[in-house]
């Protein structure tokens, strides 16, 4: 028995522009994950940034600021997808600019 692949292209119904503001403000915090449904991302994203902020903090600066900034690189990438309509919300389906449907 064959398997029948559905070739049409799914689009999410999030937001556009609600998910790439909030990527590009609070990024860093992955508040725009969990606007997505992509939990696991958005708890990695907090962490990061607690545990950078933590590690300064405690006196540990190097570790801080590297957590930091691993964290705003993902943040960076993640809205370059959003962008260019490439990012898939939490059940893989596509968040697309406008037009792209």
């Amino acid at each position: 028995m064959e398997e029948v692949i559905d070739v049409e292209k799914k689009y999410s119904d999030k937001s556009y522009v609600t998910a790439v503001v909030l990527s590009a403000v609070f990024g860093v915090l992955g508040v725009h994950h969990f606007y997505l449904g992509r939990y696991g991302m958005g708890m990695f994203d907090i962490s990061l940034t607690i545990a950078g902020f933590s590690f300064l903090i405690i006196g540990y600066p190097f570790v801080g600021v590297i957590l930091l900034i691993i964290d705003f690189i993902h943040t960076i990438f993640v809205t370059f997808a959003l962008l260019i309509g490439k990012y898939k919300d939490g059940i893989g389906y596509i968040v697309p600019y406008p037009g792209q449907k």
